[in-house]
């Protein structure tokens, strides 16, 4: 008898190489999308945890440079060469007006899809709120206002390769501001703001994925967050929920598995220095978004919301319902 020999034709060949090739197309994409995630998310981390010893190791900070009028500005400069450049690998220092020098990308993508252009070069450019802000209305005349020089920003690359942007406050203070009153400007207690990102100018250069921020508060004994926010407002909330309602901390950890968690009040300033890398320039967002915090005032304790349009903090009941923006730490 004769062996019958079996073998694939090459239509059947070609048939299945297609095959292949269509499921690699959609899924490839997908799969390359989450090991980037997972990439950036682990970068964000370290980054973290090194800015964080640095700063821990630094003496005040509010000593670096001087503001005077019609000087240069070049205080954010100052503050990296006399001070993190002593406890942090610091290369490639550059000026307001090279930051791409550093790496950095003329766009940023914020959340809302819109385009950040060019890379902010001033605190005003980060957040024109953070240099001058006026609560008052025509229903409240009396508001608060706040101002504060402006300073130009400055840039440098780490020795594992991310680009920096420094928007530093020379005049930041170590007290909570009239903290007797609603009005607290995070403004007054930001020292340092760092914008990051991970791979330089090669892309996506989105907030969310290889840009981010972290924010510095206290010249001494410093704090120091780096929340992701969540992409959107994830509706409102307070802090103890009533029979059958959900609490702020619960509407956080029921978002992708348990990973959100309602922000401090520390970590909702840094939303406010860096609103505009979450909704886009020129948003005026004046929402009071729900904390984490508490504080007593005769006897009663209440909730901690800060604004998003003048960083101011003000006191609620913790069982007033208000907008929640989830971050993840």
């Amino acid at each position: 008898m004769k062996r019958q020999k079996l073998a694939f034709t090459m239509a059947e060949i070609l048939l299945s190489l297609t095959i292949i090739g269509v499921v690699a197309a959609i899924t490839l994409p997908s799969l390359t999308g989450n090991i980037n995630e997972r990439t950036w998310n682990t970068q964000r981390k370290a980054l973290y945890a090194r800015f964080s010893q640095a700063i821990s190791l630094m003496p005040a900070l509010n000593s670096y440079g001087v503001l005077v009028d019609g000087d240069t500005n070049n205080v954010a400069q100052t503050f990296i060469a006399d001070g993190l450049s002593k406890v942090l690998k610091v290369n490639n220092v550059c000026d307001s007006d090279h930051l791409e020098d550093c790496g950095l990308p003329n766009k940023i993508t914020p959340f809302t899809g819109s385009i950040i252009s060019p890379f902010p070069k001033t605190l005003s450019d980060l957040n024109a709120s953070i240099t001058s802000v006026n609560t008052a209305t025509s229903a409240n005349p009396n508001g608060q206002s706040y101002t504060q020089k402006n300073t130009n920003a400055a840039a440098f690359e780490t020795a594992n390769g991310e680009s920096i942007a420094v928007y530093y406050n020379p005049s930041c203070k170590g007290e909570l501001f009239n903290i007797s009153t609603n009005w607290d400007p995070a403004q007054a207690r930001i020292c340092v703001n760092f914008i990051y990102d991970l791979n330089g100018s090669k892309g996506p250069n989105t907030m969310g994925k290889d840009i981010g921020f972290i924010s510095v508060f206290y010249p001494s004994d410093s704090v120091v967050v780096a929340p992701m926010p969540y992409s959107r407002d994830s509706g409102n909330a307070p802090q103890i929920a009533s029979s059958g309602g959900k609490s702020g901390s619960q509407v956080c950890t029921a978002i992708d598995g348990g990973e959100y968690r309602l922000p401090n009040r520390n970590e909702l300033a840094a939303l406010f220095i860096n609103r505009y890398l979450l909704e886009g320039a020129g948003s005026s967002n004046g929402s009071h978004y729900l904390s984490s915090d508490i504080e007593i005032e005769n006897g009663t304790t209440n909730a901690v919301s800060v604004s998003l349009y003048s960083g101011a903090k003000i006191r609620k009941s913790r069982t007033a319902s208000l907008p929640v923006r989830c971050i993840r730490r």
